[in-house]
């Protein structure tokens, strides 16, 4: 059975002021692709050299530490008599320490091993 209005679905040349517009449609959109594409590649250079230079802490600073080798590293910190550590951390060089005094109140003392002293204490307290 034919097929009714089949001429219409053929397609018929553009008017060639239309095709002239298409042509330029089709090349702004080639060209917004490609910046789209650049940007997008820019966006994840950026991320991946982000990611490669978020190294580690350097440590390095602890070998300013004279130590002999095979020998571990030891030292004293002198804290107020009576006093308790309730808690410490350790960053980089130095070390913090939370004490509870003989009096009952509270101070972190910032301990620098390189220097082998007590380089910082805060009190700790209420308002």
């Amino acid at each position: 059975m034919p097929r009714p209005y089949a001429d219409e679905e053929e397609e018929k040349p553009l008017d060639p002021h239309l095709e002239n517009v298409r042509r330029k449609m089709i090349r702004f959109m080639g060209i917004n692709l490609g910046i789209l594409f650049l940007a997008l590649m820019v966006v994840i250079a950026a991320l991946v050299y982000k990611s490669r230079s978020n190294k580690t802490p350097d440590l390095s600073a602890a070998s300013e530490i004279p130590v002999a080798p095979g020998e571990p590293l030891s030292g004293d910190i002198v804290l107020p008599v009576g006093a308790k550590i309730t808690s410490q951390s350790l960053s980089g060089n130095r070390i913090s320490i939370m004490a509870e005094l003989a009096d009952g109140s509270y101070a972190v003392f910032v301990y620098d091993m390189p220097q082998r002293r007590i380089v910082g204490r805060f009190a700790i307290r209420n308002k």
